[in-house]
């Protein structure tokens, strides 16, 4: 097992990780009321296509971490998931910006493909507006050095987050032909 990185301080991160989400959910949740009313000279659904991916890189990352940790390859399994969670902000921040600039586009699909199109996107949106606390519990305890606790988390988490992460992609491809 790999050495702590962080000290213990539950209280701290609990409150770290409770706003930290919160605020995230709370300017998802914002941005589809809000569109700026701008035209930036280039194609914005470029955010779209590189959020899709950041999507298919952390799907990749996560199965090479679940390889690694599996392997006992702690520290590799710790670089996998670290560099996870940097492309998840950078999606964050793309996210943001795509619809910031967009705003939102509906489905023009008809009958059984818009009805897997609703399924999966509505899974997508319910895991992925709770799943960041989880990812962020789960990556405090590893870096505690709460490995048992990580493990129980990360049962969690992990198909949760790997669910989301294939399923963003996935959503993008079905509603990108509607993107005007």
């Amino acid at each position: 097992m790999l050495q702590a990185s962080l000290r213990k301080n539950d209280k701290t991160a609990n409150w770290l990780i409770g706003i930290f989400s919160f605020v995230v959910f709370a300017v998802v949740v914002t941005l589809g009321r809000v569109k700026l009313d701008v035209s930036p000279g280039f194609d914005i659904h470029v955010f779209a296509r590189i959020n899709a991916i950041i999507n298919s890189v952390i799907a990749l990352l996560l199965l090479a971490a679940l390889w690694a940790v599996r392997q006992k390859k702690y520290a590799l399994h710790k670089r996998f998931m670290i560099t996870s969670l940097v492309l998840s902000i950078l999606f964050l921040v793309s996210y943001i910006a795509h619809h910031l600039l967009a705003g939102e586009t509906k489905f023009g699909g008809e009958g059984t493909m818009k009805t897997v199109y609703y399924i999966i996107l509505i899974t997508h949106v319910i895991l992925a507006a709770i799943i960041l606390p989880f990812i962020l519990f789960t990556a405090y305890r590893a870096l505690i050095g709460e490995y048992e606790r990580h493990r129980k988390l990360a049962r969690i988490t992990w198909p949760l987050w790997f669910y989301v992460a294939v399923t963003g992609p996935l959503v993008y491809l079905m509603i990108s032909p509607y993107y005007q």
